[in-house]
């Protein structure tokens, strides 16, 4: 299977291990020793999985998934928590902090493979198989991770005339934080069909013809927010 993931661990030795587990698997792995690093490659690659430890300084897990799930890039985002804490309510603190499985330390790797195995699958399954939209909301995670990376694009006047609406630009802003059109009608309070038109006129608007183009183009201009 292949998918991307993310596994954040301050234990170097553990970390290295089930990242080579998980490679000769078939994932790519983007390793991270704490939160605070797996954020920011969360920002860039927006992984299809994250994998954590809770008990970390700084940032413990708890607080990291708290952080996710209050994004709206991530809030569907499935995550594996792995810790050596395996008492009872501290895997409910686990489940009430909105993880998704939680795998208690020692493991064996075979089991942590079968979970995301089975997280991936269920998350295509419940989303329609939208694996083509997920790959326009990674491209758009790194594009604006890769602009935020180089201290931003230098700006260049825009040959086009740009003049949106309000509207327009709350869509333009919501594309750019790499929502589809389905969750911008439902964050907007509008019909599918009428974030699909306001999205065309902005492909006009800015001579742009996929979404990609349109995030780089209104963030290389400032545009949007």
């Amino acid at each position: 299977m292949s998918a991307q993931l993310l596994l954040v661990d301050d234990e170097p030795g553990l970390r290295e291990a089930v990242q080579a587990y998980l490679e000769d698997s078939g994932f790519t792995v983007h390793a991270a020793s704490n939160a605070i690093e797996g954020w920011d490659i969360l920002q860039e690659k927006l992984p299809d999985l994250v994998i954590t430890d809770i008990m970390m300084p700084q940032v413990d897990g708890y607080q990291f998934l708290k952080q996710m799930r209050e994004d709206s890039r991530y809030k569907s985002l499935p995550v594996i928590f792995l810790t050596a804490k395996g008492m009872t309510m501290d895997r409910i603190q686990g489940y009430q902090a909105g993880c998704d499985a939680y795998l208690p330390k020692p493991f064996d790797p075979e089991e942590l493979e079968a979970i995301i195995k089975n997280l991936l699958e269920r998350r295509t399954a419940t989303s329609g198989g939208t694996t083509e939209l997920d790959d326009i909301a990674r491209q758009i995670a790194e594009i604006r991770g890769m602009i935020q990376k180089t201290g931003g694009i230098a700006q260049t006047p825009s040959p086009i005339q740009v003049d949106f609406t309000p509207r327009e630009q709350s869509v333009l802003d919501l594309v750019s934080e790499g929502l589809m059109n389905k969750e911008i009608a439902r964050r907007l309070s509008t019909s599918v069909r009428n974030v699909e038109k306001y999205v065309s006129r902005l492909f006009v608007k800015t001579g742009t013809n996929s979404r990609t183009e349109l995030v780089r183009f209104a963030l290389e201009h400032g545009l949007t927010k």
